[in-house]
């Protein structure tokens, strides 16, 4: 997604369950995943090419780094973690078919954005989910000013070009894919709540500080 919209996602997601400064490193170090150096040969940080079991094992990684980081005097590699993990989650939903599947299920009347729901086993397990793949060198001049819609009519349909969800000029299914993104922002900050010790979560949080 775009740089805004992951901001605005992991503020809207954290703002009320974290300090503002454990807030604003975990952004700087969700963005970061979407430096030039991260956009290719690291699909795990963005859900690409169908690399579904080198991202999921990102995912459970950057939850390891934040655990043993805690273990630690320190608590801004915490953070640094989980803001590359938040990247990840949320990149799934624009760059997957996840939301389709799921709107497929409700017979032609969708529910409004805020009722998906971002964890549905049987879709995130189905064979029938991808990701975007990219493709050279069309994908690359889709993000050059002026060029966009030239590369649009050579990209496949599975194209990061075509499938991504990463703005509202994507259409109708951004939203979904956005409020999915939210929602799973906050499952992984619960996820940490009901796993770390109480002394643990409140360096987390850092709501004292």
């Amino acid at each position: 997604m775009l740089t805004t919209i992951h901001t605005e996602m992991t503020q809207e997601a954290l703002g009320s369950r974290m300090s503002q400064r454990a807030i604003e490193i975990i952004i700087a170090a969700n963005l970061k995943q979407d430096n030039l150096s991260g956009q290719f040969g690291h699909n795990e940080y963005h859900f690409d090419n169908n690399d579904f079991d080198k991202a999921y094992a990102y995912v459970k990684e950057q939850r390891g780094y934040v655990l043993a980081s805690l273990m630690s005097p320190g608590v801004l590699s915490a953070w640094i973690a989980f803001g590359r993990l938040t990247h990840a989650i949320q990149d799934f939903y624009s760059h997957t078919n996840y939301v389709s599947m799921w709107l497929a299920g409700h017979n032609g009347t969708p529910p409004p954005p805020a009722e998906i729901d971002p964890l549905r086993k049987d879709l995130i397990e189905s064979p029938d989910m991808y990701s975007a793949k990219v493709y050279l060198p069309w994908d690359v001049m889709y993000f050059i000013p002026g060029l966009r819609k030239f590369s649009l009519i050579f990209l496949p349909e599975d194209s990061h070009g075509k499938m991504n969800l990463d703005s509202p000029g994507q259409g109708p299914l951004f939203p979904y894919a956005r409020a999915a993104a939210v929602k799973r922002t906050v499952y992984e900050f619960e996820l940490l709540e009901k796993i770390l010790p109480p002394e643990m979560l409140r360096k987390f949080v850092d709501l004292e500080a």
